[in-house]
């Protein structure tokens, strides 16, 4: 299949996923017992960090494939996952914020897992931003933007495993966690539909943007 086919085609199935994991979301899982329909937002929340993961993993291999082959393709995966692991790390702050406020009563608290995620948000965008001051030096801007991808992809196992090393008000982590809570398989399915939406999503957006990445190259 053709690169422009194909990125049709992720497009296409992003779309798709997104409308039936919104059905699944407001029409197949059960009203929550406790927190009543404000806990929908975790078919938005839990599939945008898990995402954002995905995307900062995107930008440590290719920072890693960059060192190792100093070939152009590496970085710009690396630079299209730094942007778009700004883009998820920003939805989950705020999706957690709008969750936070009915649940805690507040929209912001210095919790161990809202303050290690603000911090992985300043740092990725602190890595687009030096991406953008050295636009005009490639390789320099390659070889730096590279080590600070490495560097702080280190941030990623703090917050997600915060909730577990100190006491945090924010619960432990639904999945991927040491100890994942249980879920009643209707939500599970929710959540996973909604997940495979926004990784077909973050596909079709890493796509287009490396894409539009080699076109600059060549300009």
């Amino acid at each position: 299949m053709k690169p422009d086919r194909l990125t049709t085609l992720l497009g296409g199935l992003a779309a798709l996923g997104l409308v039936v994991g919104l059905a699944a979301a407001f029409g197949y899982a059960p009203r929550e017992a406790v927190q009543g329909n404000v806990q929908r937002i975790m078919y938005v929340h839990v599939p945008a960090v898990l995402t954002a993961y995905l995307a900062i993993l995107m930008v440590l291999v290719g920072s890693v494939g960059y060192l190792v082959t100093r070939r152009a393709g590496w970085d710009h995966v690396a630079g299209a996952a730094g942007e778009l692991g700004v883009l998820f790390t920003a939805i989950t702050i705020a999706s957690g914020s709008i969750w936070g406020r009915p649940t805690w009563g507040t929209w912001w608290t210095w919790d161990a897992r809202l303050t290690s995620t603000a911090v992985l948000l300043l740092v990725y965008a602190g890595y687009v931003l030096l991406r953008g001051v050295l636009a005009d030096e490639p390789d320099r801007r390659a070889r730096f933007s590279a080590v600070v991808g490495i560097l702080g992809a280190v941030n990623v196992p703090i917050v997600h495993f915060s909730v577990k090393w100190w006491r945090a008000l924010h619960q432990p982590s639904t999945i991927l966690g040491p100890e994942p809570s249980p879920i009643a398989p209707p939500i599970a399915m929710a959540l996973l539909v909604n997940w495979i939406a926004f990784t077909l999503l973050f596909a079709y957006l890493l796509t287009r943007r490396v894409e539009i990445a080699r076109l600059e190259d060549a300009v």
